[in-house]
């Protein structure tokens, strides 16, 4: 698969396919660009993330890769490369004031069965996320809030309700964009860490 995803803060950007970084002028964009070609994941990668053998994801496909993910703000050596690496020990730290925003830009309207993030909070502590929402569009300027996650302490794949959310109460999701937007922080942190996000469609072969 040839889709690519990007880490950038403006909203547009290179992909993250050479491994090259560049940084543009701060008033375009302020993070840092880390390549990787996602056509390397190999069948183990994606047994690290749970995709290969949970009975819950059979005829579902990951369509992470058909997006170009942004991120509002982050540490250096943690942003979405991270985010999107195979490995549940690397994470997306924010850098900035909340709320933290995840965008995913997908390049057409996909249909979305299966949302989750991946949380530790017995590695994260304060950083683990204990309110998020979620938004929807085809924009970034018609976003509308489909669905709200409280809790405490999460450890493990943490799955999104999207019960109703389509059209005619369908539990089908339609969006080009998806934004995940982390309000609060496990004891008032100010900081986040997010180690997973997957996004699943039925698997029409």
């Amino acid at each position: 698969m040839e889709a690519r995803a990007a880490d950038f803060a403006a909203g547009t950007g290179p992909t993250i396919s050479s491994r090259s970084s560049m940084v543009q002028t701060a008033a375009q964009m302020r993070e840092l660009i880390e390549d990787e070609d996602l056509d390397s994941t190999t069948e183990e990668d994606t047994g690290a993330l749970g995709c290969a053998s949970e009975p819950s994801l059979a005829n579902l496909r990951e369509i992470s890769t058909l997006a170009s993910w942004t991120v509002s703000t982050y540490k250096p050596g943690c942003g979405v490369a991270a985010l999107r690496s195979s490995s549940t020990s690397q994470f997306w730290q924010s850098d900035g004031p909340q709320p933290h925003l995840l965008n995913i830009h997908f390049f057409k309207l996909v249909s979305i069965v299966k949302l989750r993030i991946y949380l530790d909070f017995e590695l994260d502590e304060s950083y683990t996320p204990t309110r998020m929402l979620f938004l929807a569009g085809t924009g970034m300027y018609d976003l509308t809030e489909f669905a709200e996650w409280v809790g405490e302490a999460p450890r493990g794949w943490v799955d999104v309700n999207l019960e109703g959310v389509g059209s005619g109460g369908s539990d089908v999701l339609k969006a080009m964009v998806v934004q995940v937007k982390i309000c609060e922080n496990h004891q008032n942190g100010k900081d986040t860490h997010v180690r997973g996000v997957q996004i699943f469609a039925r698997d029409e072969k």
